[in-house]
């Protein structure tokens, strides 16, 4: 039985209304951001809900706020933003085109309300 070797991703980064300079007056939790995502990952968890799995629990053990209310009805997971720290959201896309509208909109709705 062999092991599998570790994998570590690598980033490919845009910029959404002004995300660059928000980030980068928080250098140290864009830095977090950046190694909790790019952590070696063992293969076998790299499956859609494994890799959820495995940044909640990276990013909660951080220190990080799991699934903050952005608006609404805190039933309509549309409503919650995947993590929060020091009003810095973080949301978990996996290459859906159907989601990029609402997410965007947390992001914008969580500005207006000061949640940055």
């Amino acid at each position: 039985m062999s092991s599998a070797s570790p994998l570590k991703l690598s980033l490919q980064r845009f910029s959404y209304r002004f995300a660059d300079e928000v980030l980068y007056s928080r250098l140290a939790v864009k830095k977090q951001v950046e190694d909790l995502l790019t952590q070696d990952s063992d293969p076998a968890q790299l499956s859609r809900p494994g890799f959820n799995a495995l940044l909640r629990e990276r990013f909660v053990a951080a220190g990080w706020e799991d699934q903050p209310l952005v608006f609404g009805d805190p039933q309509d997971p549309g409503a919650k933003m995947d993590f929060l720290k020091e009003r810095i959201g973080v949301e978990v896309g996996s290459g859906h085109a159907s989601f990029i509208g609402i997410d965007l909109l947390k992001f914008q709705v969580a500005s207006y309300s000061g949640l940055d």
